[in-house]
């Protein structure tokens, strides 16, 4: 029998005793849909999320079938979400969607509640990426407080009329001189470029890229590297992005050849008959689990539960992908992609690379800051 979580407002007591009642008679032995909407205000939910990860169709769907109204304060960066978390503690937003590895960042902010585990459909989602929440979002031993929503990657996009690889993309495609490139052509999110330029460097011999994240002073030192090398490429450099649609623009109207991107984007420009492409690079695209948290400051729980259990259904899951272009950690989303996104997913990962790629690794705050100042040292030069 499902534990009722005993923090619901004095307002919604009538919905309270109905699921007290219900559970009674066993009629509430399943996972929602449990919500009945409060009489006295339109029920709505704030969502601190992606920009492109609630489509319109699922928001309007959402609503047709909880009468929920989803407010979609849209970010592109993790470091925006931490930001308007932390200005006031959450207030505002009831659901907010970090990336995985951000975790050690979180910790210590005081602005994120743990979750009822027992009023989320757990079992509809992969284990292995719910263990990810288990394991490194379980703060001060309190339960898990992140339960993944979407994966993606981010490897190497080009426009398919003017270059193509030879065999897979290389993070090193967007910083060696290529033949078939005149003048300026890539693009990048600064700390993405340099973190796949040191994954690059990584296999060519050059560093051991990966024992930056055990200690600061290794982080530095191959950081330095990393960015003298950068610096020395920027005459090559067209524009740096941060979100969705500066990807796209970047090859439609912005001049880029080849850049470092997320697959998502790009995905979505192909699907639309773009000339371009992704594919993940010869080295192991870089790989993320984005994810769902509840604001320690959440006003709206019921609603906000009723959106994560929505989400975690195969059909949305599969809807959602189809329109963004990333991945559902959704078990039985892929039953509902349709034939266009199982062909592209073939394409982006030929073969076996699917299972060859490089999870961003967790992050402390001393290493993003670290990080920081690099980037800004390459922004500036």
């Amino acid at each position: 029998m499902k534990k009722i979580n005993k923090t619901l407002k004095a307002a919604k007591v009538s919905r309270r005793s109905v699921l007290k009642g219900a559970a009674a008679t066993g009629a509430a032995a399943a996972i929602g849909p449990w919500y009945i909407p409060n009489a006295f205000a339109a029920p709505v939910v704030n969502v601190l999320m992606w920009g492109e990860y609630l489509p319109d169709s699922v928001v309007a769907d959402f609503k047709a079938k909880t009468g929920i109204t989803v407010n979609h304060t849209k970010i592109g960066d993790n470091g925006e979400i931490i930001s308007k978390m932390k200005a006031g503690g959450g207030a505002g937003y009831d659901l907010a969607s970090p990336t995985n590895m951000r975790a050690l960042q979180w910790a210590d902010l005081g602005v994120l509640a743990p979750f009822d585990m027992n009023r989320i459909n757990t079992s509809a989602v992969n284990p292995g990426m719910l263990a990810v929440g288990e394991r490194d979002w379980n703060f001060g031993g309190k339960g898990s407080h992140w339960v993944p929503q979407l994966w993606g990657t981010e490897s190497i996009s080009w426009r398919t009329d003017k270059w193509q690889p030879d065999g897979l993309p290389s993070f090193g495609d967007i910083w060696e001189p290529n033949p078939g490139i005149d003048g300026a052509f890539m693009m990048g999110r600064t700390y993405s470029m340099m973190t796949g330029c040191g994954i690059w460097m990584h296999h060519q011999g050059k560093m051991d890229f990966w024992s930056s994240y055990k200690d600061e002073d290794t982080m530095r030192k191959n950081w330095e590297t990393i960015t003298e090398y950068c610096i020395s490429k920027k005459g090559n450099l067209v524009k740096f992005w941060s979100g969705a649609d500066p990807q796209k623009q970047g090859f439609t109207s912005d001049g880029v050849v080849v850049g470092q991107t997320w697959d998502g984007p790009i995905a979505a420009m192909m699907k639309a008959g773009e000339p371009v492409a992704y594919q993940t690079t010869d080295e192991g695209a870089l790989a993320w689990i984005d994810g769902i948290t509840m604001s320690a400051k959440a006003e709206n729980i019921d609603e906000a539960y009723e959106l994560i259990n929505y989400s975690f259904t195969p059909e949305t899951g599969g809807q959602t992908v189809n329109e963004i272009g990333y991945n559902s950690a959704v078990n039985g989303a892929s039953d509902f992609y349709s034939d266009e996104t199982k062909a592209l997913a073939k394409a982006i990962y030929p073969g076996d690379t699917s299972t060859k790629l490089n999870p961003w690794p967790p992050e402390p705050p001393w290493y993003a800051d670290a990080r920081a100042e690099y980037a800004n040292k390459f922004e500036t030069a």
